[in-house]
């Protein structure tokens, strides 16, 4: 397993998707999960855009959303991004969205 490092600054965060394409993506809840708790993501490349034309409200729907509002939610609940140690000559996309 790549080495790994965990991420809350909000800077430090917006870099790294940078680096990657990654956009902010809030989605419905899977059903079965609680309905009242939207999923963070980070989405690259072409999957950022998939489904976003069915808007927040569409079951199974991404939004892209701004930061700002991403961060709220991030911080509401108190979360972690745990990604993978930089390698030179790569860009790896792995993360993990955790509770602090």
């Amino acid at each position: 397993m790549a080495e790994t490092r965990t991420l809350t600054d909000h800077d430090e965060i917006r870099d790294w998707a940078a680096a990657r394409a990654g956009k902010p993506v809030i989605s419905d809840p899977a059903p079965g999960m609680d309905e009242g708790r939207p999923v963070l993501r980070i989405a690259f490349g072409q999957h950022a855009y998939q489904d976003t034309d069915e808007g927040a409200d569409h079951i199974g729907g991404n939004q892209i959303v701004e930061w700002d509002e991403w961060f709220e939610e991030f911080e509401k609940r108190e979360l972690a991004l745990v990604v993978s140690v930089d390698v030179p000559g790569q860009r790896d996309e792995f993360h993990e969205i955790i509770r602090r």
